[in-house]
Protein backbone atom coordinates (compact mmCIF):
# COMPACT_ATOMS: atom_id res chain seq x y z
CA UNK A 1 0.00 0.00 0.00
CA UNK A 2 0.82 3.65 -0.49
CA UNK A 3 1.09 6.14 2.05
CA UNK A 4 -2.42 7.90 0.96
CA UNK A 5 -4.78 7.36 -1.97
CA UNK A 6 -7.62 9.53 -3.22
CA UNK A 7 -9.95 6.73 -2.40
CA UNK A 8 -9.81 4.08 0.01
CA UNK A 9 -12.70 1.29 -0.10
CA UNK A 10 -13.87 -0.45 2.72
CA UNK A 11 -15.31 -4.00 1.77
CA UNK A 12 -14.83 -5.62 -2.17
CA UNK A 13 -17.97 -7.07 -3.27
CA UNK A 14 -20.01 -5.84 -5.66
CA UNK A 15 -20.86 -2.28 -4.42
CA UNK A 16 -16.78 -1.74 -3.56
CA UNK A 17 -15.30 -3.45 -7.20
CA UNK A 18 -17.93 -1.01 -8.84
CA UNK A 19 -17.36 2.09 -7.04
CA UNK A 20 -13.95 1.57 -7.21
CA UNK A 21 -14.06 0.76 -11.01
CA UNK A 22 -15.61 4.22 -11.46
CA UNK A 23 -13.18 5.71 -9.79
CA UNK A 24 -10.26 4.12 -11.36
CA UNK A 25 -11.01 5.12 -14.70
CA UNK A 26 -11.53 8.65 -13.40
CA UNK A 27 -7.92 8.27 -12.77
CA UNK A 28 -8.27 8.65 -9.45
CA UNK A 29 -5.91 6.42 -6.95
CA UNK A 30 -7.89 3.77 -5.14
CA UNK A 31 -7.26 0.94 -2.49
CA UNK A 32 -9.42 -1.80 -2.23
CA UNK A 33 -9.25 -3.48 1.10
CA UNK A 34 -11.38 -6.73 1.51
CA UNK A 35 -11.81 -9.15 3.97
CA UNK A 36 -12.68 -11.82 2.19
CA UNK A 37 -15.37 -13.02 4.04
CA UNK A 38 -18.26 -12.22 1.03
CA UNK A 39 -22.75 -13.31 2.16
CA UNK A 40 -23.12 -14.80 -0.86
CA UNK A 41 -20.11 -17.18 -0.72
CA UNK A 42 -22.07 -20.51 0.06
CA UNK A 43 -24.71 -19.49 -2.82
CA UNK A 44 -23.87 -21.54 -6.52
CA UNK A 45 -24.82 -18.28 -8.84
CA UNK A 46 -25.71 -14.98 -9.02
CA UNK A 47 -29.40 -14.40 -10.23
CA UNK A 48 -31.39 -11.01 -12.08
CA UNK A 49 -27.61 -9.29 -12.82
CA UNK A 50 -28.00 -9.13 -16.68
CA UNK A 51 -25.23 -10.44 -18.36
CA UNK A 52 -24.10 -12.34 -15.20
CA UNK A 53 -26.82 -14.42 -14.74
CA UNK A 54 -25.94 -17.93 -12.73
CA UNK A 55 -22.34 -16.19 -12.48
CA UNK A 56 -20.77 -18.18 -9.02
CA UNK A 57 -20.48 -15.68 -6.27
CA UNK A 58 -16.62 -15.38 -6.63
CA UNK A 59 -15.66 -15.83 -10.14
CA UNK A 60 -17.67 -12.31 -10.22
CA UNK A 61 -15.84 -11.10 -7.62
CA UNK A 62 -12.84 -12.10 -9.27
CA UNK A 63 -13.82 -10.77 -12.49
CA UNK A 64 -14.58 -7.60 -11.08
CA UNK A 65 -11.04 -7.32 -9.23
CA UNK A 66 -9.44 -7.65 -12.48
CA UNK A 67 -11.42 -4.82 -14.15
CA UNK A 68 -10.78 -2.76 -11.37
CA UNK A 69 -6.97 -3.75 -11.41
CA UNK A 70 -6.80 -3.26 -15.54
CA UNK A 71 -7.61 0.60 -14.81
CA UNK A 72 -5.03 1.11 -11.82
CA UNK A 73 -7.22 0.01 -8.86
CA UNK A 74 -5.08 -1.58 -5.93
CA UNK A 75 -5.97 -4.39 -3.31
CA UNK A 76 -5.06 -4.94 0.00
CA UNK A 77 -6.11 -8.20 1.91
CA UNK A 78 -7.29 -7.39 5.51
CA UNK A 79 -10.17 -6.33 7.75
CA UNK A 80 -10.49 -2.57 8.37
CA UNK A 81 -11.05 -2.05 11.91
CA UNK A 82 -11.82 1.79 12.72
CA UNK A 83 -10.95 5.24 10.24
CA UNK A 84 -10.56 8.82 12.08
CA UNK A 85 -11.05 12.33 10.57
CA UNK A 86 -7.73 13.98 10.57
CA UNK A 87 -6.99 17.47 10.93
CA UNK A 88 -5.34 18.15 7.60
CA UNK A 89 -7.95 16.88 6.01
CA UNK A 90 -9.20 13.19 5.13
CA UNK A 91 -9.01 10.12 7.10
CA UNK A 92 -6.64 8.01 8.61
CA UNK A 93 -8.04 4.27 8.13
CA UNK A 94 -6.53 1.16 10.48
CA UNK A 95 -6.33 -2.43 9.66
CA UNK A 96 -6.30 -5.36 12.48
CA UNK A 97 -2.35 -6.35 11.35
CA UNK A 98 -1.65 -2.49 12.57
CA UNK A 99 -1.24 -1.20 8.54
CA UNK A 100 -2.48 2.43 8.23
CA UNK A 101 -3.06 4.04 5.04
CA UNK A 102 -4.39 7.51 4.55
CA UNK A 103 -7.45 8.68 1.75
CA UNK A 104 -8.86 11.45 1.31
CA UNK A 105 -12.25 10.10 0.92
CA UNK A 106 -13.74 6.52 2.08
CA UNK A 107 -16.29 4.64 0.60
CA UNK A 108 -17.37 2.09 3.03
CA UNK A 109 -19.20 -1.06 1.46
CA UNK A 110 -19.25 -3.69 4.25
CA UNK A 111 -22.58 -4.96 3.30
CA UNK A 112 -24.31 -6.96 6.08
CA UNK A 113 -24.53 -10.26 8.50
CA UNK A 114 -27.38 -12.78 8.44
CA UNK A 115 -28.83 -13.13 11.73
CA UNK A 116 -30.69 -16.86 11.55
CA UNK A 117 -32.82 -18.38 13.46
CA UNK A 118 -31.27 -20.58 16.05
CA UNK A 119 -31.99 -23.75 15.13
CA UNK A 120 -29.93 -26.96 14.09
CA UNK A 121 -29.01 -27.57 10.51
CA UNK A 122 -29.84 -23.59 9.46
CA UNK A 123 -26.78 -22.05 9.42
CA UNK A 124 -25.41 -25.30 7.86
CA UNK A 125 -27.71 -25.21 5.18
CA UNK A 126 -27.87 -21.91 4.72
CA UNK A 127 -27.52 -20.61 0.89
CA UNK A 128 -27.75 -23.99 -0.19
CA UNK A 129 -31.64 -25.20 0.86
CA UNK A 130 -32.52 -22.80 3.36
CA UNK A 131 -33.01 -19.31 1.47
CA UNK A 132 -34.86 -15.68 2.17
CA UNK A 133 -35.35 -14.40 -1.30
CA UNK A 134 -37.37 -15.12 -3.50
CA UNK A 135 -36.15 -13.66 -6.85
CA UNK A 136 -32.75 -15.09 -5.75
CA UNK A 137 -33.54 -18.76 -5.75
CA UNK A 138 -37.67 -19.30 -6.54
CA UNK A 139 -36.60 -20.28 -10.00
CA UNK A 140 -34.11 -22.78 -8.67
CA UNK A 141 -36.84 -24.20 -6.25
CA UNK A 142 -39.37 -24.64 -8.76
CA UNK A 143 -42.18 -27.36 -8.32
CA UNK A 144 -40.59 -28.45 -4.95
CA UNK A 145 -42.07 -28.68 -1.32
CA UNK A 146 -41.17 -25.71 0.19
CA UNK A 147 -41.28 -24.75 3.94
CA UNK A 148 -41.87 -21.21 5.71
CA UNK A 149 -40.18 -21.62 8.92
CA UNK A 150 -42.43 -18.61 10.91
CA UNK A 151 -40.46 -16.34 13.17
CA UNK A 152 -42.41 -12.87 12.77
CA UNK A 153 -45.68 -11.15 11.61
CA UNK A 154 -43.75 -11.40 7.66
CA UNK A 155 -44.05 -15.32 7.77
CA UNK A 156 -47.58 -15.22 5.34
CA UNK A 157 -46.53 -12.89 3.64
CA UNK A 158 -43.85 -14.91 2.77
CA UNK A 159 -45.52 -18.21 2.57
CA UNK A 160 -48.27 -16.15 -0.84
CA UNK A 161 -45.09 -15.10 -1.92
CA UNK A 162 -43.18 -18.01 -2.25
CA UNK A 163 -46.15 -19.69 -3.40
CA UNK A 164 -45.85 -18.05 -6.91
CA UNK A 165 -43.17 -20.64 -7.39
CA UNK A 166 -44.46 -24.05 -6.48
CA UNK A 167 -48.11 -25.08 -6.01
CA UNK A 168 -46.40 -27.26 -2.73
CA UNK A 169 -46.32 -24.57 0.35
CA UNK A 170 -46.30 -25.14 3.90
CA UNK A 171 -46.10 -22.41 6.93
CA UNK A 172 -44.47 -23.69 9.76
CA UNK A 173 -45.83 -20.98 12.42
CA UNK A 174 -43.00 -22.16 15.04
CA UNK A 175 -43.16 -18.55 16.90
CA UNK A 176 -45.33 -16.59 14.16
CA UNK A 177 -48.07 -14.68 15.11
CA UNK A 178 -51.78 -16.51 14.67
CA UNK A 179 -52.30 -15.60 10.63
CA UNK A 180 -55.66 -13.44 10.41
CA UNK A 181 -58.49 -14.24 9.20
CA UNK A 182 -58.18 -12.98 5.60
CA UNK A 183 -54.84 -14.66 5.56
CA UNK A 184 -56.19 -18.04 6.02
CA UNK A 185 -58.61 -17.12 3.45
CA UNK A 186 -55.64 -16.31 1.14
CA UNK A 187 -54.08 -19.35 1.85
CA UNK A 188 -57.06 -21.69 1.26
CA UNK A 189 -57.73 -20.58 -1.89
CA UNK A 190 -53.96 -20.90 -2.77
CA UNK A 191 -53.74 -24.35 -1.35
CA UNK A 192 -51.36 -23.10 1.19
CA UNK A 193 -50.92 -25.18 4.59
CA UNK A 194 -50.18 -24.56 7.95
CA UNK A 195 -48.58 -26.81 10.11
CA UNK A 196 -48.87 -25.54 13.95
CA UNK A 197 -46.27 -26.36 16.73
CA UNK A 198 -42.69 -25.23 17.38
CA UNK A 199 -40.22 -26.50 14.78
CA UNK A 200 -37.15 -28.09 16.56
CA UNK A 201 -34.54 -28.28 13.84
CA UNK A 202 -34.06 -29.46 10.16
CA UNK A 203 -33.47 -32.93 8.99
CA UNK A 204 -30.51 -33.69 7.13
CA UNK A 205 -29.45 -36.81 5.43
CA UNK A 206 -25.69 -37.47 3.86
CA UNK A 207 -25.67 -33.79 2.47
CA UNK A 208 -29.00 -32.80 1.67
CA UNK A 209 -32.28 -31.15 3.33
CA UNK A 210 -35.05 -33.73 4.06
CA UNK A 211 -37.16 -32.14 6.17
CA UNK A 212 -38.39 -30.35 8.98
CA UNK A 213 -38.29 -31.49 12.22
CA UNK A 214 -40.96 -30.88 13.96
CA UNK A 215 -40.82 -30.75 18.49
CA UNK A 216 -43.28 -33.27 18.40
CA UNK A 217 -40.63 -35.59 16.63
CA UNK A 218 -42.63 -35.83 13.15
CA UNK A 219 -40.17 -34.93 10.10
CA UNK A 220 -42.19 -33.21 7.57
CA UNK A 221 -40.81 -33.69 3.78
CA UNK A 222 -39.12 -30.66 2.54
CA UNK A 223 -36.69 -29.76 -0.22
CA UNK A 224 -36.39 -26.33 1.03
CA UNK A 225 -37.20 -23.89 3.84
CA UNK A 226 -37.68 -20.24 3.58
CA UNK A 227 -36.04 -18.16 6.73
CA UNK A 228 -36.25 -14.17 8.05
CA UNK A 229 -33.19 -13.07 8.77
CA UNK A 230 -32.21 -10.15 10.95
CA UNK A 231 -30.02 -7.95 8.68
CA UNK A 232 -27.45 -5.94 10.34
CA UNK A 233 -24.92 -3.77 8.43
CA UNK A 234 -21.36 -4.43 9.36
CA UNK A 235 -20.78 -0.70 10.71
CA UNK A 236 -17.49 -1.03 13.31
CA UNK A 237 -16.11 0.80 10.48
CA UNK A 238 -18.95 3.91 10.12
CA UNK A 239 -19.93 3.66 14.01
CA UNK A 240 -15.95 4.80 14.26
CA UNK A 241 -16.56 7.59 12.41
CA UNK A 242 -19.42 8.82 14.86
CA UNK A 243 -22.35 7.71 12.60
CA UNK A 244 -25.24 5.10 13.59
CA UNK A 245 -27.54 2.45 12.37
CA UNK A 246 -30.84 3.09 11.97
CA UNK A 247 -33.92 0.41 12.20
CA UNK A 248 -35.86 -0.58 9.11
CA UNK A 249 -39.32 -1.64 9.85
CA UNK A 250 -41.60 -3.74 7.72
CA UNK A 251 -45.02 -4.72 8.42
CA UNK A 252 -44.67 -4.31 12.38
CA UNK A 253 -41.19 -6.34 12.10
CA UNK A 254 -38.05 -4.77 12.64
CA UNK A 255 -35.92 -6.54 9.50
CA UNK A 256 -32.49 -5.00 10.38
CA UNK A 257 -30.24 -2.32 10.76
CA UNK A 258 -28.71 0.28 8.28
CA UNK A 259 -26.69 3.16 7.71
CA UNK A 260 -28.25 5.84 6.34
CA UNK A 261 -27.31 7.63 3.52
CA UNK A 262 -28.38 9.94 0.48
CA UNK A 263 -29.19 8.90 -3.01
CA UNK A 264 -25.95 9.10 -3.94
CA UNK A 265 -24.66 7.28 -0.92
CA UNK A 266 -23.18 10.35 0.84
CA UNK A 267 -23.38 10.19 4.90
CA UNK A 268 -23.73 12.61 7.54
CA UNK A 269 -20.26 12.85 7.97
CA UNK A 270 -18.67 14.70 5.30
CA UNK A 271 -15.66 13.14 3.12
CA UNK A 272 -17.95 9.09 3.84
CA UNK A 273 -20.05 7.37 1.54
CA UNK A 274 -21.54 4.05 1.49
CA UNK A 275 -23.30 1.40 -0.90
CA UNK A 276 -24.85 -1.85 -1.27
CA UNK A 277 -26.22 -3.83 1.91
CA UNK A 278 -24.68 -1.70 4.66
CA UNK A 279 -26.87 1.06 3.09
CA UNK A 280 -29.97 -0.74 2.05
CA UNK A 281 -30.84 -4.15 3.56
CA UNK A 282 -32.97 -5.49 0.71
CA UNK A 283 -30.49 -4.80 -2.55
CA UNK A 284 -29.65 -7.29 -4.79
CA UNK A 285 -26.11 -7.73 -6.13
CA UNK A 286 -27.17 -5.78 -9.38
CA UNK A 287 -28.32 -2.90 -7.31
CA UNK A 288 -25.75 -3.50 -4.99
CA UNK A 289 -23.44 -2.88 -7.94
CA UNK A 290 -25.13 0.26 -9.33
CA UNK A 291 -25.27 2.00 -6.03
CA UNK A 292 -21.53 1.50 -6.22
CA UNK A 293 -20.92 3.13 -9.52
CA UNK A 294 -23.15 6.27 -8.15
CA UNK A 295 -21.35 6.70 -5.27
CA UNK A 296 -17.89 6.51 -7.11
CA UNK A 297 -19.57 9.10 -9.63
CA UNK A 298 -19.89 11.48 -6.49
CA UNK A 299 -16.75 11.09 -4.82
CA UNK A 300 -15.08 12.09 -8.02
CA UNK A 301 -16.75 15.13 -8.01
CA UNK A 302 -17.19 15.68 -4.69
CA UNK A 303 -12.76 15.81 -5.02
CA UNK A 304 -12.98 18.60 -7.84
CA UNK A 305 -13.02 21.35 -5.88
CA UNK A 306 -10.59 20.14 -3.74
CA UNK A 307 -8.18 19.33 -6.61
CA UNK A 308 -9.45 23.26 -7.77
CA UNK A 309 -8.06 24.54 -4.18
CA UNK A 310 -4.60 23.10 -4.14
CA UNK A 311 -1.89 23.45 -5.95
CA UNK A 312 -1.30 20.17 -6.97
CA UNK A 313 -3.63 18.10 -9.25
CA UNK A 314 -4.51 14.32 -8.90
CA UNK A 315 -5.04 13.31 -12.41
CA UNK A 316 -1.77 13.71 -14.22
CA UNK A 317 -2.88 15.31 -17.18
CA UNK A 318 -4.28 17.93 -15.20
CA UNK A 319 -1.06 18.67 -13.04
CA UNK A 320 0.70 19.15 -17.02
CA UNK A 321 -1.46 21.32 -17.29
CA UNK A 322 -1.44 23.53 -14.25
CA UNK A 323 2.15 23.25 -14.52
CA UNK A 324 2.63 24.91 -17.88
CA UNK A 325 -0.27 27.69 -16.71
CA UNK A 326 1.78 28.54 -13.95
CA UNK A 327 5.35 28.77 -15.19
CA UNK A 328 3.68 30.90 -18.79
CA UNK A 329 2.50 33.42 -15.74
CA UNK A 330 6.07 33.48 -13.57
CA UNK A 331 7.32 34.10 -17.27
CA UNK A 332 4.98 36.85 -18.02
CA UNK A 333 3.23 34.85 -20.51
CA UNK A 334 -0.73 35.26 -20.33
CA UNK A 335 -2.74 32.01 -20.55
Amino acid sequence: MKAKYDVVVVGGGAAGLSGALALSRARRSVLVIDAGSPRNAPAEGVHNYLGREGTPPLELVAAGRAEVAGYGGEFADGTVTSAKPLDSGGFLVTLADGREVRARRLLVTTGLVDELPDLPGVAERWGREVLHCPYCHGWEVRDRPVGILGTGPMAAHAALLWRQWTEDVILFRHTAPEPSEEERAQFAARGIRIVEGEVAGLDVTGDRLTGVLLASGEVVPRAAVVVEPKFTARADVLVSLGLETTELEMGGQVLGRYVAADPAGATAVPGVWVAGNVANLMAQVIVAAGSGMTAGAAINADLLGEDARETGFTAPAERAVAERVLGDRRHGVEA
